[in-house]
């Protein structure tokens, strides 16, 4: 399957000159040549008919794949206009994660519209699935598993995932469960098929499956996954029961979402489901207003810093020269220290009993980058001002830097022991922390070394 950009433009100008002809064999073949999650991505750029028409061109089963590859958005939309036998079709044939995660998004009268179109395993997989808290394991891990009794033989086995395969969303690990499903180990395919064929499946399984609580982030199962290497975890209840699995595939997604979440914090945008090409004015107004705005009421700290100290600005005119590069060194050198330690806790890299320790690195480190900022910038000083000048602005220089570092690396973990996403720690609002300790800082040097006795008022 390969995928033909030249082709699929050619569609798009049919589709917005109104002339596209989905009776043409030519464009039905090419559609159903082309991979799933290409097509995917391709119909969530066109209108919800033009989308909808093109998914007609394809088998049911390869429909339900498409839909699942399309955006949150085109998903919904199309949903909305789907007659309900139709949408029922697609739903049934759809893995049950991704069913339940459409019935999420579908309003209340769309859902009770749907149910009584599925069979009842259907409706109650998808009350089961969908029932879950947002951002756990339950909401979104799959029952879509393989089981196997520890009893059986290796031949029986393979007899039982023969039956199950079409089912279910993987079988390259199978679940060995009691008669009450609790989860007592798991097996390979590869096992099973190097295996003698009368051998007991439980000579064969693993006892000491990993598995996760329902009740658990799915941030926590991603990183599971990833750092265990396996195509699949799964979950159990509080009385040790297999409920479901999530698939590598679904922790991808996880931690995509996550990254760009932490991304959009970073940058001090309230966080948002919609993707950017999707979002309307509205939405992205009221997302970046909030911290926009306290930010401003932030940085009239550093207006309050020079008032403060404008006689001081008065008598050394050349002072202000250097008040920008000063405090954005410093907000510069605390937005390093926060990335760097954002993205740390995010992975597990650094957890909360680091600080101490990475607080005294930090130290050391900002301590040599200022003294090598405050090298290249006094010559200047003494240029501009005169030694006395150079002096303040070296010192300044360490101490901003310093204290920035320090800050950037540390609001991250007291974010975190306070329970709050530790991305909150953005640039911005290291920034504009910084900027106004450095405008403090920047003048209270000046005054005390160009004024030791008296002030500037003296």
């Amino acid at each position: 399957m390969k995928l033909h950009a030249g082709k699929f433009a050619e569609i798009r100008r049919l589709v917005a000159e109104g002339t596209l002809d989905t009776g043409d064999p030519d464009l039905r073949d090419f559609i159903q040549e082309q991979h799933p999650a290409d097509i995917g991505a391709f119909l969530s750029d066109l209108t919800q008919e033009a989308a909808w028409q093109l998914l007609g061109l394809l088998p049911l089963p390869v429909r339900a794949a498409v839909f699942g590859y399309l955006s949150p958005t085109a998903q919904a939309e199309i949903a909305r206009k789907t007659r309900r036998g139709e949408l029922a079709d697609i739903v049934s044939e759809m893995n049950a994660d991704e069913r339940a995660d459409l019935f999420n998004k579908l309003d209340q009268r769309q859902q009770q519209a749907l149910l009584p179109a599925l069979s009842q395993a259907e409706r109650e997989d998808i009350r089961r699935l969908a029932g879950h808290e947002e951002n756990t394991a339950g909401a979104i891990m799959t029952s879509e598993y393989a089981t196997l009794r520890p009893g059986l033989t290796v031949r029986q086995a393979f007899e039982r995932l023969r039956l199950q395969a079409p089912d279910k969303e993987t079988i390259y690990r199978a679940y060995v469960v009691d008669d009450h499903r609790h989860l007592l180990g798991s097996v390979r395919l590869q096992e099973l098929i190097l295996a003698d064929p009368e051998q007991p499946v439980e000579d064969l399984m693993d006892r000491n499956t990993l598995a996760v609580q329902v009740t658990d982030s799915n941030e926590y199962v991603a990183r599971m996954i990833r750092r265990y290497d396996v195509l699949a975890l799964p979950v159990v209840d509080a009385d040790h029961r297999i409920v479901g699995i999530v698939t590598h595939d679904d922790a991808l997604d996880v931690l995509e979402r996550a990254a760009t979440e932490d991304f959009q914090k970073v940058g001090t945008v309230v966080p948002m489901e919609e993707s950017l090409r999707d979002a309307g004015i509205g939405l992205l107004y009221r997302k970046r207003i909030p911290w926009l705005v306290v930010l401003v009421f932030g940085n009239l700290l550093s207006g309050a810093g020079i008032a403060y100290y404008e006689d001081t600005i008065a008598s050394y005119v050349a002072l202000v020269f250097f008040l920008p590069l000063l405090i954005a060194s410093g907000g510069n050198a605390g937005s390093q220290s926060a990335t760097l330690m954002v993205r740390s806790l995010a992975t597990g890299d650094v957890v909360l009993r680091d600080w101490s320790r990475m607080l005294g690195r930090e130290v050391l480190i900002a301590v040599l980058l200022g003294l090598t900022m405050a090298l290249a910038i006094s010559g200047i000083g003494l240029y501009r001002g005169g030694l006395e000048i150079a002096q303040v602005v070296a010192l300044t220089m360490v101490l901003v830097v310093m204290i920035g570092s320090t800050i950037g690396m540390s609001l991250p973990f007291l974010l975190s022991r306070v329970g709050l996403d530790p991305a909150t720690a953005s640039a911005p609002l290291i920034t504009s922390i910084a900027d106004a300790a450095g405008v403090f800082i920047y003048f209270a040097i000046a005054t005390a070394v160009l004024f030791p006795v008296a002030g500037p008022g003296g």
